[in-house]
């Protein structure tokens, strides 16, 4: 039996980086926890085939394990959440893959829109945070087609519709709430709340569908607000961030949804909260939780209030036992349409192996042609 020399040092590192402990992996390979202690110190050495289900239950790829030292885990994309100003811990393992994957995928489409010969989108980078709030607002409304008086939408509907507009006008839009489609592996809404990519040609939204649904129309217009000003970076959108670039993009986000000049108008502040939040709810069309949000930021409620209001909803939205959904649909969402139909575009034409398209897709090969019939769905 062939054993694998792999450095214990590296076995440690991925072991702790993944958030396992010895009688985690005893338990999973499985051997004695004994055998777990003695590989990491060096005694004994594991087989091929267990040092390969170690990397898989650490993710972290099999090479890793023979390296002198621990390659450096760093986000790839600015980190631009703060509490109270000091910048947030280090980067959990289920985000760094989430932002790594959305990388991929989105350098992989870079490359197919050369062989399109698309033109740059002007959008991107069009303003700055010097730029008015009502300018960058008028501007995405007019490029994603969300005029002012558009019908009364519910939440998913308003959130379908602005998701559909970004698509047409050239962003990938991406959401999950699980790592890389992983439902063992959920994403931490208290970790990030979405991120952007300013890009020319591909910008992209990755939306943490973790998140209360309400909430997450917000971070779609907060990511968008990042497209539009031309800055990319991983996002709390919490009122307590105190980055100037997060406050405009939350600026921005608010005055979409609720103009401040309105709620200003209509805003009592004797009246009871949880009727004045249902009244202007019904007024804005958008849900309670975005007219809380706005009267937050505008310094009209404490961050103690609408965290309240925030949680109930969150609380709320976890509580609910859905059915999982379409596993189509869910594929569309997670890779944006936009994406989509580019890799099954090259994929049934023959231009991309089925093999390839899977990775990039997250899916397995025979499903592509299924996928390519219900991706509109």
């Amino acid at each position: 039996m062939s054993l694998a020399l792999v450095n214990p040092s590296l076995m440690s590192w991925s072991r702790r980086r993944a958030g396992l402990t010895e009688a985690d992996v005893a338990q999973s390979l499985p051997v004695r926890e004994e055998k777990i202690l003695s590989w990491e110190a060096g005694e004994s050495s594991p087989t091929f085939r267990q040092a390969q289900q170690w990397a898989t239950l650490a993710h972290v790829p099999f090479g890793y394990l023979f390296l002198r030292e621990p390659p450096k885990d760093e986000l790839p994309l600015p980190d631009l959440r703060t509490v109270g100003g000091a910048p947030l811990a280090r980067p959990s393992l289920d985000l760094l893959e989430t932002v790594r994957d959305v990388l991929r995928k989105q350098e992989w489409y870079l490359e197919y829109l050369k062989a399109q010969e698309i033109a740059p989108l002007s959008f991107v980078g069009k303003f700055s945070t010097a730029t008015s709030i009502a300018a960058v607002v008028a501007d995405i409304r007019s490029v994603i087609g969300y005029p002012e008086g558009s019908a009364r939408l519910q939440t998913d509907e308003l959130l379908r519709y602005l998701i559909a507009g970004a698509d047409a006008a050239g962003i990938l839009v991406m959401r999950s709430g699980t790592v890389a489609g992983n439902s063992h592996r959920k994403l931490d809404v208290g970790e990030f709340r979405g991120f952007a990519i300013s890009d020319k040609f591909a910008p992209v939204v990755f939306i943490n569908l973790a998140d209360a649904p309400a909430a997450r129309i917000f971070t779609l217009l907060h990511e968008l607000a990042h497209i539009w000003i031309g800055s990319t970076g991983i996002s709390s959108v919490s009122p307590a961030n105190s980055r100037k670039e997060e406050l405009f993009c939350n600026a921005v986000a608010g005055e979409f949804l609720v103009p401040q000049a309105k709620l200003t108008q209509v805003w009592r502040k004797s009246e009871d909260l949880s009727r004045m939040l249902t009244e202007l709810s019904s007024f804005f069309c958008v849900s309670k939780l975005v007219i809380a949000r706005r009267a937050c930021d505008l310094g009209f409620i404490s961050r103690d209030e609408y965290s309240k209001h925030y949680m109930d909803e969150l609380n709320a939205y976890r509580a609910k036992k859905g059915s999982g959904g379409s596993y189509y649909r869910t594929a569309a969402a997670r890779n944006s349409k936009r994406f989509s139909h580019a890799v099954l575009s090259e994929a049934l034409s023959g231009r991309l192996l089925l093999r390839d398209a899977g990775k990039l897709l997250g899916m397995q090969p025979a499903k592509i042609r299924t996928f390519a019939e219900k991706v509109n769905e």
